[in-house]
């Protein structure tokens, strides 16, 4: 592959990381929220906003650091 593709994966593998960590953190704000505990206490679970940014921020993050590593 030339210098350009490998370079540009990198700068993508970067973003992807940058933006799983996020997607981690806002799930993790919005799950310790007076609205998300109530819900998680009566429901019994996670509601689906915070899980989906759980599942996004966890994906991304992985492929980010996928492509980081990968030569």
């Amino acid at each position: 592959m030339a210098k350009t593709a490998v370079s540009a994966l990198k700068i993508v593998g970067l973003a992807l990381v940058v933006v799983g960590a996020g997607l981690l953190y806002w799930g993790y704000q919005l799950s310790q929220s007076i609205g998300s505990q109530l819900a998680e206490t009566f429901a019994g679970s996670m509601p689906d906003d915070v899980m989906v940014r759980y599942i996004a921020g966890a994906v991304c993050l992985v492929v980010g650091l996928y492509l980081l590593i990968k030569r």
